[in-house]
């Protein structure tokens, strides 16, 4: 919805200075003093306007939404809200669309249409699955990531605020790679916690703490995994999970006096909506120690939500998937995600409700391009709102498939152990 647009109403002229009929002939003092005090009326419609009827609001900076609806999600004190994303991949066709004339990159226009969803959330986790070092490494995509310094850019100016860096690509370079890239999200403004890949073994035995309305939060990330073809370069670069590691990072976040702590898990098999049993048990484990929330990620594909009880008492709230946000895989399923929106009840400490706001990841080719499998041909790539896709759009992507059939899959795998309603954008601002 567009910002509602402010009238100037006139201010009336006060019978006291009503202007007087001339009974000359000549109508030019009539006519210069009715115009002054047209002038002067107007002057003071804007003086009002200006000063009662244009203050600056979170809807005047920023279009689709109105502004009484992003102002309750964002002022409401009883609530905290946060928004999750799956991976941030920056393949080679993604690249390829950012890329700009002058040779610089920019990947905003892919993401736009989500920059006013994602500032009205408190926080904003979203998952940086690759390296982001720069020219200085080489770009590239599949299967040894590393991508322009403008894609942490981008996500920094969609609004991506708690960050994990942990996953099976953490090694896919050097740890002068890892070093780069943990500076560039030291250089974004507005983070609140940037977690998982580390510069040094003292910077990986750090908590990353935030605090929201009152209550300190504890953010901790790590991989249960890394690629085959790129194994350990050491023992720090990337926060490896074991149990014994999470306990002491967890005790130390009790310690702290967090009040919530979020785990951000690369776990899963790929391609699947199947949690497997490892992540059920690291599931029950991390519930056990008193964690708050688990966002996973690592399948690509949207896994079921579930809620655990700990070995204390606390529930424990699972996402095992969120699937992808950004990206230009071929499989339909990680084409079609969506946003999980959780949120916190700032008086009992607890999650208050949950939803998901569904997405689509579109791009172009021909039959015969997608036959070759010419993914340097993809091109008008952009993220949409589930809401605003349409069948001609999905069938210039070649893939064989419907919203409605989407959107079922998304319900059923969102309901498989609880009900996670989809809702679309302006139900996600009320």
């Amino acid at each position: 919805m567009n910002p509602s647009n402010n009238s100037i109403t006139p201010v009336p002229i006060p019978n006291s200075v009503q202007p007087l009929i001339p009974t000359k002939k000549s109508h030019k003092p009539l006519i210069l003093i009715i115009t002054t005090l047209v002038l002067i009326s107007l002057i003071a419609g804007i003086y009002a306007f200006i000063k009662h009827g244009n203050k600056p609001t979170l809807a005047n900076k920023q279009s689709k939404t109105s502004s009484s609806s992003l102002i309750k999600t964002i002022s409401n004190p009883n609530r905290i809200r946060l928004l999750a994303a799956g991976d941030f991949i920056a393949h080679d066709s993604v690249n390829s669309n950012a890329k700009q004339a002058d040779g610089s990159y920019n990947y905003m226009p892919i993401m736009s249409d989500f920059k006013t969803i994602f500032k009205a959330a408190d926080i904003r986790f979203c998952n940086d699955a690759i390296l982001n070092g720069g020219s200085q490494f080489g770009i590239s995509g599949y299967p040894k990531f590393n991508s322009p310094t403008e894609f942490v850019d981008g996500m920094a100016q969609l609004g991506c605020n708690l960050v994990n860096t942990a996953s099976n690509h953490s090694f896919d370079r050097t740890q002068d790679a890892i070093n780069a890239s943990v500076n560039v999200w030291d250089k974004q403004s507005g983070v609140l916690a940037v977690a998982g890949e580390n510069r040094s073994a003292a910077e990986q035995q750090k908590v990353s703490y935030f605090t929201q309305h009152g209550l300190k939060f504890a953010f901790l990330a790590y991989t249960t995994y890394s690629n085959n073809d790129a194994g350990p370069l050491n023992s720090y670069g990337v926060n490896s999970y074991s149990r014994a590691f999470a306990h002491q990072q967890i005790q130390a976040a009790k310690q702290a006096g967090a009040q919530i702590i979020i785990v951000s898990m690369r776990w899963g098999t790929e391609y699947t909506t199947l949690v497997n049993d490892h992540q059920k048990s690291e599931a029950q484990y991390l519930a056990d120690e008193g964690v708050t929330l688990i966002l996973g990620h690592g399948s690509h594909e949207l896994e079921p939500v579930q809620k655990l009880k700990g070995s204390g008492g606390k529930t424990t709230t699972v996402w095992y998937s969120l699937g992808n946000f950004i990206n230009t895989q071929e499989p339909t399923e990680t084409l079609f995600n969506g946003l999980a929106v959780i949120d916190f009840d700032t008086t009992t400490h607890q999650i208050s409700s949950m939803s998901f706001l569904p997405i689509y990841v579109h791009y172009e080719w021909t039959a015969s391009q997608a036959k070759a499998d010419a993914i340097s041909t993809r091109h008008n790539l952009h993220i949409y709102s589930l809401e605003n896709t349409t069948q001609a759009m999905i069938d210039s992507q070649q893939l064989h498939t419907t919203v409605a059939e989407q959107k079922s899959r998304l319900s059923t795998t969102l309901n498989t152990l609880l009900n996670i309603p989809l809702v679309t954008t302006q139900q996600y601002y009320n």
